[in-house]
């Protein structure tokens, strides 16, 4: 898969997708199912238009929604998708300011060179969200491509959006977000180096980076990590902000102890699968309190395990 940028025209037809496919749910995958249907059929490349940072995140950024994907596990997933381009462009003050009809001209028809644009049913677009599928059926019209949109897709009578697996994450709820994503909820990153507090008590981690500060879920979880063996690896898993050695305004670290496991991986990038909650973080009185209820997270994680193998 390519990954492009800015107003340069591809040069090439494309079937696109436009979105910011913030955790690829079952509502995207069913978007870039068709989108692909399409492109295999007219023999054009299929072709992604995202943004980046979200909107919202650029125009309320105390208000914006946690992120569930990096731009990286975006493309990554897409990649695995069979997904030919992602197009990506920067949202700022200027790229806020286009109109709709131009939105239209300068990104759909001049850059990306459409000839068929799929969308969702609430797709708004310009300045001040103004433009809508009428328009850019009209304007498709006039340029040559065809638009289309899609209808939304359920999941047991409930709209799979980005906001319903958040708030499933935000509740500890899962197997909940799982359903809605069609998969567990991940989170990849490379190995760094941390405070190796985890060794010194005798549960070593691997500290994950993470690309936000804002993760969607936090806690002590049963999880799978992938990446280091071609199989998965069971652990336990703690994010957040470990009130317990740092204070309450600590940037939230992921940290994953992966059982019977001592290779160091530092630098290796991996996905972590988040499986089950366990529990909340909690601030306990003293380190000896936090390694009993560390042993007590290993087993309740390993029977939960053990039960879904």
């Amino acid at each position: 898969m390519r990954i492009t940028h800015g107003f340069r025209s591809l040069g090439t037809p494309h079937a696109v997708t436009i979105g910011n496919f913030d955790g690829l749910h079952l509502g995207h995958q069913a978007m870039l199912a068709r989108l692909q249907d399409v492109a295999r059929a007219r023999g054009l490349p299929s072709c992604v238009l995202s943004f980046e940072p979200h909107p919202r995140e650029f125009f309320t950024p105390e208000q914006a929604p946690a992120r569930l994907s990096s731009l990286r596990e975006k493309a990554e997933c897409l990649q695995r998708m069979g997904i030919d381009r992602l197009h990506v462009f920067r949202f700022d003050r200027a790229f806020s300011a286009l109109t709709a009809e131009a939105f239209i001209e300068q990104v759909l028809g001049r850059t990306l060179q459409a000839r068929y644009v799929l969308v969702g049913d609430d797709f708004r677009y310009g300045a001040k969200r103004a433009g809508d599928f009428a328009l850019l059926r009209q304007e498709g019209a006039r340029l040559g491509f065809d638009a289309e949109h899609l209808p939304t897709v359920e999941v047991a009578g409930e709209r799979s959006s980005s906001t319903a697996v958040r708030t499933a994450l935000a509740a500890g709820e899962l197997e909940h977000a799982a359903r809605l994503l069609g998969r567990p909820y991940s989170i990849s990153g490379r190995v760094v180096h941390g405070d190796k507090l985890g060794r010194d008590i005798g549960f070593p981690t691997a500290n994950i980076q993470l690309k936000h500060n804002r993760p969607p879920l936090m806690g002590i979880f049963a999880v799978e990590l992938y990446g280091l063996n071609g199989e998965p690896l069971p652990g336990v898993a703690s994010l957040g902000r470990r009130p317990t050695v740092k204070g309450a305004d600590a940037v939230p670290v992921l940290e994953v102890h992966l059982f019977d496991f001592r290779a160091e991986i530092y630098g290796r990038r991996v996905r972590v699968d988040f499986l089950h909650k366990l529990r909340d973080e909690a601030k306990y009185p003293d380190l000896d309190t936090l390694v009993a209820q560390i042993r007590r997270d290993v087993d309740n994680a390993k029977h939960f395990l053990a039960k879904i193998k």
